[in-house]
């Protein structure tokens, strides 16, 4: 990471993906959405499940349908399997450690996710993370969706903070996607996955796991001299 990016990381505030970024949840994720589907003669890979998340569920299971004579039983088989299967999604090691610096820090912090607010509720609820955000935008409070950047732009304005103040750490593509058409810095989680060349000139940085982008915020920002502070 150069001298500059690391400048520019002070005094900012920090916006999270959920699913991929904080949670351990895209296999339940994956294979929630290709339970769903298979029913109906569908059999997408990993790759193509993840190409199509960033908004609502019905809006990907539309997309992996193809049409939506079939959505409300894929839908129903969803959250069935869903329901199954919650507590499989645990946070990452080292999130809840880096959620409580940034608040003892009075840093800015808050969370973007495509996921709907039912469920993104459950996760925060469960394990006590409310506490650590100022504010949460879910993929079912706007009509857009990743890669659109009205969620994020909704997240500066609502906090008063410029495309600068900011970084983000997400780990898919729309995250990358969303950050660079509004100039929010991007911190790419690859979590294993095969990375286009274009989109990882377009994230600030990339790294390979959820820990190393904690390390980054945490030890290049929070233990800065001028670390992210409200003042």
């Amino acid at each position: 990471m150069s001298d500059n990016m690391l400048r520019r990381l002070k005094k900012l505030g920090v916006i999270f993906d959920l699913d991929g970024t904080l949670v351990n949840s895209m296999p339940m994720v994956v294979a929630a959405f290709t339970y769903a589907v298979k029913h109906f003669g569908m059999s997408p890979s990993e790759e193509e499940v993840i190409a199509r998340l960033g908004g609502p569920p019905d809006a990907c299971l539309r997309n992996l349908l193809g049409q939506d004579r079939h959505l409300p039983e894929a839908m129903d088989r969803l959250v069935d399997y869903h329901q199954r299967n919650r507590d499989s999604i645990q946070p990452f090691e080292g999130a809840e450690s880096l959620l409580e610096q940034l608040l003892r820090s009075r840093t800015k912090v808050a969370l973007w996710t495509g996921r709907e607010r039912e469920t993104t509720s459950e996760i925060l609820a469960r394990n006590g993370w409310w506490k650590y955000f100022q504010l949460v935008v879910c993929g079912d409070d706007f009509e857009t969706h990743k890669p659109d950047p009205e969620g994020l732009n909704h997240i500066l304005d609502e906090l008063s903070l410029s495309s600068s103040d900011v970084i983000f750490l997400g780990d898919a593509d729309v995250d990358v996607l969303a950050g660079y058409a509004v100039q929010v810095p991007t911190l790419l989680i690859r979590n294993g996955r095969r990375v286009s060349d274009h989109i990882k000139r377009i994230s600030r940085e990339w790294v390979e796991t959820p820990q190393q982008a904690y390390d980054i915020v945490s030890a290049k920002v929070i233990t800065e001299a001028s670390p992210f502070r409200v003042e």
